[in-house]
């Protein structure tokens, strides 16, 4: 424990600390997928016929916003948002089929502190339960810590999302509790809970993530033979 001449504890010094750029990529590329810099006439129609193939609107049950009844209208919604700074929005493409499968943000963005959250993670069936929907996190993991430097990566979902907290958790993220009553989405109340991946933390996931993505671990129809979390136990 550190203490001050006072006698009281304090945080380690940072004394090369210095604030971080906000995300600007327009590409970041990965080996089954890349993330394009959103853009509502490149990306809106793909993306909407791939949320389509969704059988019913429950992708959207946790989100502000959504499902869509057409493509004008969901073409609005990203009309909306695509210029934003924060979120920062990005494309998630397939490059097999060179389609838009899904879309995914960094937002919350804190360049003095270097805290940045990932949100608005929407994946289509075209890329559920496929290497790409753990590729795109370790796009962004390696875009926040190692391009941008920042210290913090928060994943924030409401509490009642099972789903959405067992990838938290998968992906190597840390619980770190529930903010009650934290939100109206959708005229209901929303407890959050807060997950977060730090710098130090990573460091030491980087060579499990790598070892997940390595050709041996996929088999001739890309589909993996271990899981992301038995690397990152090792």
């Amino acid at each position: 424990m550190k203490l001050n001449e006072y006698g009281q504890p304090v945080g380690d010094a940072l004394p090369d600390w210095q604030p971080v750029e906000p995300p600007a990529a327009l590409r970041i590329d990965g080996k089954f997928c890349c993330l394009e810099r959103l853009d509502a006439q490149r990306h809106g129609e793909s993306l909407y016929h791939a949320f389509q193939q969704n059988e019913d609107g429950r992708s959207w049950t946790y989100l502000p916003y959504g499902p869509f009844e057409s493509l004008q209208e969901y073409r609005d919604f990203l009309l909306g948002i695509e210029a934003k700074k924060d979120p920062y929005q990005f494309a998630i493409i397939d490059k097999v089929s060179g389609r838009a499968a899904g879309t995914v943000s960094l937002m919350r963005i804190d360049v003095t502190n270097g805290v940045i959250e990932t949100g608005h993670l929407v994946y289509s069936l075209l890329m559920q339960r496929t290497a790409i929907s753990t590729e795109v996190m370790l796009l962004l993991l390696e875009y926040v810590f190692i391009t941008l430097g920042y210290r913090r990566l928060e994943w924030k979902c409401d509490a009642l999302n099972a789903p959405s907290r067992a990838a938290a958790e998968r992906f190597g993220f840390t619980f770190e509790g529930v903010f009650r009553q934290m939100l109206v989405t959708q005229g209901r109340n929303r407890d959050t809970a807060w997950y977060a991946i730090l710098d130090y933390e990573y460091a030491k996931m980087r060579a499990g993530y790598a070892a997940w993505l390595a050709s041996d671990n996929f088999d001739a129809a890309g589909r993996q033979k271990q899981k992301l979390a038995e690397f990152l136990q090792n």
